[in-house]
């Protein structure tokens, strides 16, 4: 912080408050209200940081007490309130009706925060006068009331402002603070000129052409009293500021410690100036900006960054121990052999499509899979897990291999085509053949299956070893061969008023598709666009299903429309509730900023069931949070529902245990599963543990797939590309 003495000058009583001119009554400028109605207005100056110097100054700075004497009650504590934004306006519009001032955000801020210093030092002066003996002491009696400043205070601010001011915990601060100001090493000694004024006065007296002075030199002459003389103490940290800014340059003092802030030996603080005064920040004196803290959103992009690095880093050396394995373990090679011939892969050759799963899902080549009893790499065993492919054709000509050849000391995909590499199990995948004999297996899984439930007409799946994303390579053919191929294209998918309760239409761009083709972050198009699919495929025509689950529009309550336009969300989401007579669970895919999770409200029991595949809890979105309880409440009240007394203001939030994701992507294509899992089960209260069906730790590579299987089919049925 600034010396004590800059503390002191900070809290300084307003215009109205010094001895002289509480003898001659209130200041309230008449003469700045005449002068306005006659249209007249008042010129102010800026220096070259950003302060407010010149003639009208000075008035300028008493008119804003007086406005904040007639706008902000004594009672308010905390000038960043945001209940104090209309008077704020207020102040903001009569100063401009007076003032020639640029109405910017710049400005508005400086003003405001001198209004803040004004109300802080009426507060000062009211404690100080009127609640303190002679000894600076507070008094055991009942102050008056001030009838003085009747026009400002009424008796019941009075009374709540005195309550405020005997709270102990604010004795103990006043006490502090007291103490701290009373014997300041340094003492300020230019009254109520300020820093600003002065560096103007030194200006003009020197006829100087600079625009500005440096913090020291401001320092030093604020500490010099009326006869002229400086005190030794402040001329030696003079001369250590002059010292110091020979060896530190500008862009050393910005980034760290000041000159003035290194030779007082205190700590700096951000967004203000040692040694300038009330406006200067370090992105007018600097003409740059000083390294500001990241946000808790940038934080967590870091961490989710660093996390993928360091999973990275141990795959590569896992990947490497499994080569050196290789290399020194040459025993027993017909067994080790036996033991690569898997039997979900058929035994011979076969044609496969090759996979990699860092940094993105994708397909990088083709080629032919050798399951064989005795086979080797190089005559050396493969490493466990993996099989001997040949590689025929490359899609990705920078990928690196799984595991680096070390004998032909091939380490890029391309460089390895027409010869042999070892490659992951879960990531070969054979073609059509085989997938044809896995998905008569999995039907006939399917259809061994209860009779009462009912599953999605999905894809069928074959097991894991033989799984090829077929409606995701054609629909990716699709888009290749389309004008969705083009920058900017898009696709238009209309959403029926039963959906979210009203018609609207969904834009898919090229951008969408390739999310769901590299497996990467997904936007609110997808995942409406799954929504779609869901009341298609599953809702349409079951009145059961349909009267039962219900959806909310992630495009009209989100992160950014919940801090902007709470009550548009809040009346959606009333008028969503209003529209059910029975029990319903609204299906919210609810978007923070950063992360996608699951809200399923049951608005008549009011029960809300949060499904979060981070395993965060609902206290991490206060917004949200609020707005589901504040909505379920009007809901309550306009059908006029009684509820026990101990159930008034309690909403019942349920943390289910779903399954997790374990990077920082898969957070839509959970959300998808789970309500697709939801539908499924057809149950409105769902289980703290979640269903037994569907319960496991983390959702499969597999599972995820299948949902992009059923977007991709949807397309391709839809004809929204071609």
């Amino acid at each position: 912080m600034a010396s004590d003495q800059e503390n002191s000058q900070d809290a300084n009583a307003p215009d109205d408050t010094s001895e002289k001119e509480i003898t001659r009554g209130i200041t309230i400028m008449k003469s700045i209200i005449h002068d306005r109605d006659k249209a007249v207005t008042y010129n102010v100056n800026w220096n070259a940081d950003n302060q407010l110097i010149g003639s009208n100054a000075a008035k300028l700075a008493s008119y804003i007490g007086t406005l904040v004497r007639m706008h902000i009650p004594i009672t308010a504590t905390r000038w960043s309130n945001k209940e104090l934004g209309s008077a704020k306006d207020k102040i903001w519009t009569e100063i401009l009706r007076s003032f020639n001032i640029e109405d910017t955000t710049i400005r508005k801020k400086y003003i405001l925060q001198l209004a803040g210093k004004r109300h802080r030092g009426w507060r000062t002066f009211l404690t100080n006068k009127y609640l303190k003996d002679k000894e600076k002491k507070f008094v055991e009696y009942d102050p008056e009331y001030p009838v003085k400043y009747a026009i400002f205070i009424t008796e019941e601010e009075w009374v709540a402002f005195v309550a405020q001011r005997r709270d102990e915990n604010f004795k103990k601060v006043s006490a502090t603070n007291r103490e701290r100001a009373s014997n300041p090493t340094y003492a300020y000694k230019k009254g109520r000129l300020g820093y600003a004024r002065l560096e103007e006065k030194i200006i003009n007296e020197t006829k100087s052409d600079a625009t500005s002075l440096p913090p020291h030199v401001l320092w030093k002459e604020a500490r010099v009293g009326k006869d002229g003389t400086v005190r030794d103490d402040v001329q030696h940290i003079y001369d250590e500021c002059e010292t110091l800014s020979q060896s530190i340059s500008t862009a050393e003092d910005q980034e760290n410690r000041s000159v003035l802030s290194r030779a007082l030996n205190v700590p700096e603080y951000p967004g203000r100036v040692r040694g300038k005064g009330h406006g200067c920040t370090p992105t007018s004196l600097y003409k740059n900006p000083r390294r500001r803290n990241p946000s808790n959103q940038e934080v967590m992009e870091t961490l989710q960054a660093l996390q993928a690095q360091v999973l990275q880093l141990q795959k590569d050396n896992e990947r490497y121990r499994c080569m050196e394995k290789c290399s020194s373990q040459l025993k027993e090679t017909s067994e080790k052999a036996s033991i690569n011939c898997q039997n979900k892969f058929p035994e011979g050759i076969s044609s496969c499509q090759l996979y990699l799963s860092s940094p993105t899902y994708r397909l990088v080549g083709k080629g032919k899979v050798h399951n064989t009893s005795e086979d080797l790499l190089h005559h050396r065993p493969l490493p466990d897990g993996h099989l001997k492919v040949s590689v025929d054709v490359v899609l990705d000509k920078d990928v690196l291999l799984p595991i680096p050849d070390i004998v032909s000391e091939t380490t890029f995909l391309r460089d390895a085509i027409g010869s042999f590499v070892a490659w992951p199990l879960d990531l070969i995948f054979i073609d059509d053949e085989v997938f044809a004999q896995g998905s008569q297996q999995l039907s006939q899984k399917i259809g061994s299956r209860q009779k009462n439930k009912r599953d999605l007409p999905v894809t069928s799946l074959p097991k894991k070893g033989a799984f090829v994303p077929r409606y995701q390579i054609s629909l990716e053919t699709l888009v290749d061969s389309s004008d969705m191929a083009t920058a900017g294209a898009i696709r238009l998918l209309d959403m029926e008023e039963d959906i979210f309760g009203y018609s609207c239409t969904e834009t898919i761009g090229k951008e969408d598709l390739e999310h769901i083709f590299r497996h990467q972050e997904l936007g609110v198009g997808v995942i409406h666009t799954y929504i779609r699919f869901l009341y298609d495929n599953f809702m349409r025509g079951n009145d059961q299903l349909s009267n039962r689950f219900r959806f909310v529009s992630s495009s009209l309550v989100n992160k950014a429309l919940i801090c902007r336009e709470p009550d548009s969300c809040r009346e959606y989401l009333v008028k969503r509730f209003m529209a059910s007579s029975t029990n319903n669970l609204y299906l919210w895919p609810y978007n923070s900023g950063c992360h996608w999770l699951l809200l399923a409200i049951d608005p008549l029991k009011e029960v809300v069931y949060f499904l979060n595949s981070i395993d965060g809890e609902w206290t991490n979105y206060p917004d949200m949070k609020q707005l589901v309880d504040t909505s379920i409440k009007v809901f309550r009240s306009q059908r006029q529902a009684r509820v026990p007394r101990t159930k008034s203001s309690n909403i019942t939030w349920i943390k289910v245990q779903c399954p997790l994701q374990r990077n920082g992507i898969d957070c839509g294509y959970f959300v998808m599963r789970f309500m697709r899992e939801i539908i499924n089960m057809n149950q409105i209260e769902i289980p703290i543990t979640y269903f037994d069906e569907y319960k496991c730790a983390h959702y499969t590579r597999l599972q995820l797939e299948q949902i992009k299987e059923e977007l991709c089919q949807y397309f391709i049925e839809k004809r929204l590309i071609i």
